[in-house]
């Protein structure tokens, strides 16, 4: 008699599996996102890989754990390296995201193209190899030297099976897998791109990762609400997680790590789309500021001092305050977080004694980028100001600064880079928290720096 299949119910958002569907997940609190798995024995379960290694291990005194640097496949790219923290770290497991027709596969073929001396594995279960070699062409119009020494293999295939035996076959030194939810195994009985299907597959990837030391980027797709598609322990699995994010009506994109278990998780990578691919920014803020010259003594617009990562970036805020047309006054905020807004709105209507409570108040961070750096809250309040008094802010002026709940003018990290970026780029003046001009020699630098305690100060200094 045939043995009766085990059933799970695992929730779609976190991962969280029990033996009987409930309607709300208890660790992360979604309703109705049980979904039925089927699981097969433990032994059609097994996690192969075409490494044998299966002796048993056994604990270890941390003090007799050597430790070493990690070494790093160089991806010929800065951007990319600089998020992960300077290269791909062999044995690693990455994970890049995005929303569909952003540019992540042309991302990963360009960079493995300009790879000398690697030999890449490229699995898609998505294209057909002549879909990709129609991509490879016009992005090698760009660099024709690369394509000769360039060791690209091409595999179109979808079960991770035989995608292990062809492995086997090409000793490749990176895989690229695109994307992980077109991958399946034949050990589930369940649709490619479902949660059983993405947990084994990935825990069979990760386990070959880790034998081998050989790296694999796995794409993957993200939901409506922009996170990663599949089940959450996907993310807990990998050692780095990429957003790959920027909006489709904008040239640049952006590539910033959630996760990453080798580097830091704030750092940031800039690119420009173009017909022959993704071009580097290596120096954002001139391209963000472009036009700023073009709207000389419009108002509503301040240029903040920010940061990201390691790199200054200067940039444009734009503000736009009218009367409200409802009933309701309107808060729109792209590119800076909503709820910063109305708290900086609160202290402009307590602190200060401007009444804007009852206006529409529009909020846009030029060139599609998503700031979170606390710094740029004086640049806010200021072009929110200058567009409520319909004046214009002397385009040579930036601002950096975090706005407290008492109005005061807290402040920030990294000021000599935030300086040294606008004088860079031509600024004549930068206002700054007066407790960072500490052990700042103002007669050194090419720019004058003006210190302000609170928002009235910075206010006073704008618009005199």
């Amino acid at each position: 008699m045939a043995t009766k299949q085990k059933v799970q119910y695992v929730c779609n958002s976190c991962g969280y599996d029990t033996p009987k569907w409930i309607g709300r997940c208890p660790a992360c609190g979604e309703w109705n996102t049980f979904a039925e798995v089927r699981l097969g024995s433990k032994k059609e379960r097994s996690y192969s890989s075409p490494i044998s290694g299966n002796s048993a291990n056994s604990p270890i005194s941390m003090s007799k754990i050597e430790t070493e640097k990690e070494v790093r496949l160089n991806l010929r790219d800065g951007e990319f390296n600089r998020v992960l923290g300077g290269g791909l770290v062999e044995g690693s497991l990455t994970l890049l995201g995005g929303e569909p027709g952003i540019g992540k596969s042309t991302l990963i073929l360009q960079t493995v193209l300009r790879m000398k001396g690697v030999k890449t594995l490229y699995v898609s279960g998505e294209e057909s190899a002549r879909q990709l070699k129609l991509r490879a062409d016009r992005i090698l119009e760009s660099f024709d030297a690369v394509s000769e020494t360039a060791d690209v293999e091409v595999l179109c295939e979808a079960m991770i099976e035989k995608i292990f035996e062809q492995i086997k076959v090409s000793d490749p030194d990176l895989i690229i897998i695109d994307s992980i939810q077109t991958v399946a195994t034949e050990n589930v009985e369940s649709s490619p791109g479902s949660i059983s299907q993405i947990r084994e597959c990935a825990a069979m990837l990760l386990k070959f990762a880790k034998e081998s030391n050989i790296p694999v980027i796995l794409i993957g797709h993200i939901t409506k609400e922009g996170s990663i598609a599949g089940p959450k322990i996907l993310e807990h699995m990998v050692d780095t997680v990429l957003q790959f994010e920027g909006d489709q009506h904008y040239m640049y994109r952006i590539v910033r790590a959630i996760k990453n278990r080798f580097g830091s998780t704030a750092e940031l990578g800039i690119y420009e789309m173009r017909q022959s691919g993704l071009r580097q920014v290596e120096n954002p803020s001139e391209l963000l500021l472009s036009d700023a010259k073009d709207s000389e003594g419009m108002s509503g617009v301040a240029i903040a001092a920010a940061i990201e990562g390691v790199r200054p970036l200067l940039i444009e805020t734009q503000a736009l305050v009218s009367s409200a047309a409802y009933g309701t006054p309107q808060r729109s905020a792209t590119g800076f977080d909503l709820r910063r807004l109305n708290m900086l709105l609160a202290v402009l209507e307590k602190r200060v004694g401007f009444k804007i409570m009852q206006k529409d108040v529009y909020l846009n961070i030029a060139g599609g980028l998503r700031v979170t750096d606390t710094a740029i809250d004086l640049s806010v309040i200021a072009a929110i100001l200058s567009s409520n008094v319909d004046t214009g802010i002397d385009r040579d002026v930036c601002m950096c600064g975090e706005v407290g709940l008492s109005g005061e003018i807290r402040p920030v990290s990294r000021i000599p880079q935030r300086i040294s970026e606008a004088e860079k780029l031509g600024f004549s003046t930068i206002i700054i928290p007066k407790s960072n001009l500490t052990g700042i020699e103002s007669s050194k630098c090419g720019i004058k720096i003006v210190g302000v305690r609170k928002v009235e100060e910075a206010l006073a200094q704008l618009f005199g």
